[in-house]
């Protein structure tokens, strides 16, 4: 007859984080479903593989209330291609399409049951999903599933290779066994009669443990009517009826007690949570008060142990094999309780010790030396579950070569559900033996027997999330433990080509999760990004960049110091391609104190200054010409002084000179009080103060056009077309230009430098090294050093021998008039000429005004 045939996911085109496509193998009132990526691109498709090879009867689509696909196409195939391949369109055969109501009628608040009857044959059911349809929930654009439920028989009873133990702990993630009779229903004369027990419906509106009961008292009510009582029988039938009443209304307890959880309310939580044990526990007294029940049958999923598998000759009547066990890691993976419900028994708690109850109906009893390997994983004995362990470790290394390729998988796959419960134990030494379980799988067992990527596929997968979460422990030890198994783990040879582990931790942090889960996250990045390094095809720039600009704004600040270090890594291995995920370099940006941190360290990677050293080049330079400018002013009031002086005395001698050849016609005529200063006055008349040189064409207009094209002691600067001192080049770019923050300064040669060229220019080291102040001045034209002091200026600069770089000298040396012999320009003695080079003077009655430091502009 036509019963529920369990799957597992082996493919999907994607999903949004917590709502992967593995959820629809979960039937319970609680399952979220699969959902498809936000504003994905269409078709979404979903290959499903069923246990055995059947006949698929029946298929039925639970939608979501407004994530609705505007239709759905069935294929099914015989097989697919090997690991990784791609599936190819061509190995599926299409059955057809189903549409989808847009539930605008219901305003999207209802969910629709979608029951399609087929007839095809295969293993491989693959869902095409296209567009969906358009409300304003659905702002996303996205599509999804909750549920979907495969009804259907064996294709060919006579091949027993079908039928494995392997499969069926598939078919356990549903929480029941396949082979139970109960689900064949009561009629059994009709060959195609469904139960009611199989129906979607009822899975997805029922308590789960509820459920099983509900299943073993329907073949138990099926025993009784064989045996002919039917008394009995009836009595089970009416304690059926009751019961869907009691699993639907815990299921609404369940999902009432999870919404509570949502919303962080703890005390409606709690409140539910004792409603629903207080609740069961009265209904299963009264099933215990009837007889119609014993302690072994209402067993809790979490207390019942694992049994053997074994082969049975037929493949309807194998025995249950980790039905219930496997249950209950479906159903209470998300719970927010203490993952150890076993190890602290209520009030209520019934006695699940191996005794023998009354009636026909007893369960068979569990061979002794099998329940001892395994139902010491199970045991309240912290040193029962390590040594469970420990054996099953052994009994895996001492596993023959030559065994069947389906009993290795199926003993990996019910060892890896004994770990990933071990994962979670509290106790340090049964977490480490868990943790030495699983490696010796990983390295040891599925390369011994030549197993499949896919197996260690599997075991990663089943264990790494629980992995992560226990590198959030309380406990530091335990932490520290889990962090340094994931690194290993990511790098064992087996493990690092399928490059599952990075994906993992470049997800976003879930809004709840624990500060020590964060850290424990982005330190494990920054460790495999080492490890692995550029070429790991898990850790690319854009997965890796997105993540970690996203814990810059992560509550805890040794997650964003942890993310800048990952992101200065990244930076080294591609280059400025980084710069795209992260804000403009500018002075906004840079108020945060992180991107601050990021935008320097980059700085020091390419061997640029940082903001910070410039400043303090800067700062020196400054202070470095303030002090300068002090001492020109002092020794251009001392060089006043002394012309002052000077031009005094011929005053004086002068003034004699008149009043001794004039005394006889002038009489005692006193000379004019400031007749002294009238020589002073015009001074600096036609003279220009910076090269010394005297014309009479030196007018107001005549110095200005001097200063502009001809003194060889000024220059134009080229950024901001002032006059300055060449002396001074190098500092008015650094302090005085318009465009001066487009330089630096270069600590070998001193000089004034383009910043975008600075890091080459320091890192080629061909300049010339300036010396000392008190030992050599220093060109900015020609870049060389020569003897110090003010008249060297001169000479280097006015002299033939001297700078071969300033251009006003060569531009005289090939205008210049050629003189009668004994002449020479006129220009006053060396040290009283003109003005010390680079100090201010008082501005000449001409054209050129003094302006800041040492820039001149013409009036």
């Amino acid at each position: 007859m036509p019963h529920k045939i369990g799957f597992v996911v082996v493919s999907s085109s994607g999903h949004e984080d917590g709502f992967s496509a593995r959820e629809l193998m979960i039937h319970a009132p609680t399952v979220s479903g699969w959902r498809s990526p936000r504003f994905c691109q269409f078709p979404q498709e979903i290959v499903l593989q069923m246990v055995e090879r059947c006949r698929i009867r029946k298929l039925q689509l639970l939608a979501h209330q407004y994530m609705i696909s505007s239709k759905i196409e069935f294929y099914i195939s015989e097989s697919l291609p090997e690991y990784f391949v791609p599936y190819q369109a061509e190995r599926f055969r299409r059955l057809g399409y189903v549409s989808l109501c847009d539930n605008e009628k219901t305003g999207c608040k209802a969910r629709e049951l979608k029951s399609v009857y087929v007839d095809a044959v295969g293993q491989f059911l693959k869902l095409i999903f296209h567009q969906n349809h358009v409300n304003k929930y659905n702002v996303y654009n996205q599509v999804a599933l909750v549920a979907i439920n495969i009804i259907g028989d064996p294709a060919d009873f006579s091949d027993d290779s079908n039928i494995t133990s392997r499969e069926k702990l598939i078919d356990h993630y549903l929480g029941h066994n396949t082979e139970d009779p109960a689900l064949e229903g009561s009629c059994a004369g009709k060959s195609d009669y469904i139960s009611p027990l199989d129906d979607l419906a009822f899975d997805m509106y029922q308590d789960p443990e509820v459920a099983q009961i509900i299943r073993k008292l329907d073949e138990r009510k099926r025993e009784a009517v064989q045996k002919e009582r039917y008394d009995y029988a009836k009595k089970l039938k009416q304690a059926i009826a009751d019961l869907q009443k009691v699993g639907e209304r815990l299921g609404r307890y369940e999902v009432e007690k999870r919404c509570a959880v949502e919303k962080e309310d703890y005390d409606l939580a709690k409140e539910k949570k004792q409603q629903m044990e207080q609740y069961r526990a009265k209904v299963y007294e009264q099933l215990e008060l009837h007889s119609l029940a014993d302690a072994e049958l209402m067993r809790r999923p979490f207390d019942l142990p694992l049994q053997p598998l074994v082969h049975s000759g037929s493949p309807r009547h194998q025995p249950a094999t980790l039905s219930l066990p496997q249950q209950e890691e479906r159903v209470t993976e998300n719970r927010f309780a203490d993952p150890f419900p076993q190890e602290k028994p209520s009030s209520h708690s019934l006695d699940i010790s191996p005794q023998h109850p009354t009636g026909d109906w007893a369960p068979p009893t569990i061979d002794p030396p099998r329940r001892t390997h395994v139902a010491g994983a199970y045991s309240k004995t912290w040193s029962h579950r390590e040594d469970a362990l420990l054996a099953l470790y052994k009994q895996l290394m001492e596993m023959p070569v030559g065994t069947p390729k389906e009993d290795l998988k199926s003993t990996l796959r019910a060892s890896v559900f004994l770990i990933r419960r071990a994962i979670r134990d509290i106790v340090t030494p049964v977490f480490q033996a868990s943790l030495k379980l699983l490696k010796m799988i990983i390295t040891q067992y599925i390369p011994k027997h030549k197993l499949s990527k896919l197996e260690t596929t599997h075991c990663v997968e089943r264990t790494i999330p629980i992995l992560l979460t226990r590198t959030g422990d309380s406990s530091a030890r335990l932490r520290v433990i889990a962090s340094n198994f994931v690194q290993e783990m990511a790098l064992f040879k087996e493990v690092k080509s399928l490059q599952i582990i990075p994906s993992y931790l470049v997800q976003p942090f879930k809004a709840k999760s624990s500060p020590h889960v964060a850290l424990s996250q982005v330190a494990l990045l920054a460790r495999l990004l080492r490890d692995l390094g550029p070429e790991c095809s898990g850790l690319t720039a854009n997965s890796v960049m997105k993540f970690s600009v996203s814990a810059l704004e992560h509550r805890v600040y040794e997650v964003r110091e942890t993310a800048v270090t990952i992101i200065l890594d990244m930076y080294k291995q591609h280059g400025a391609s980084v710069l795209e995920y992260l804000p403009p370099d500018d002075s906004t940006t840079r108020k945060n104190v992180l991107y601050k941190t990021i935008f320097e360290g980059f700085a020091k990677i390419d061997g640029r200054p940082t903001d910070a050293e410039i400043r303090a080049q800067k700062k020196a330079a400054t202070e470095e010409a303030e002090k300068r400018k002090k001492e020109e002013i002092k020794a251009l009031q001392g060089q006043l002084a002394a012309l002052r002086e000077m031009q005094a005395e011929v005053q004086e001698k002068e003034s004699d000179a008149v009043k001794a050849k004039n005394q006889d016609t002038q009489g005692r005529k006193a000379a004019p009080p400031d007749a002294a200063e009238i020589p002073d006055n015009h001074y600096l008349d036609n003279l220009c103060i910076f090269c010394g040189e005297r014309s009479d064409s030196f007018t107001e207009e005549g110095l200005d056009l001097h200063y502009w094209k001809q003194c060889l002691m000024l220059t134009r600067c080229d950024y901001c077309k002032q006059v300055v001192e060449i002396s001074s080049l190098t500092e008015h770019l650094l302090t005085e230009c318009d465009k001066k923050d487009g330089f630096g300064k270069c600590y070998r040669c001193s000089e004034a430098i383009l910043k975008e060229e600075l890091p080459r220019h320091i890192k080629m080291k061909d300049c010339n090294p300036a010396k000392s102040e008190k030992l050599a001045n220093r060109c900015p034209l020609c870049h060389e050093n020569f003897t110090p002091g003010e008249e060297a200026w001169k000479a280097h600069l006015m002299g033939p021998a001297g700078c071969t770089m300033n251009l006003r000298k060569t531009h005289v040396l090939h205008t210049a008039p050629t003189l009668p012999p004994g002449k020479s320009p006129a220009v006053t003695k060396s040290g009283t000429s003109g003005p010390k080079a680079g100090s201010k003077i008082p501005t000449p009655k001409g054209g050129l005004s003094k302006g800041s430091g040492r820039t001149y502009t013409k009036r």
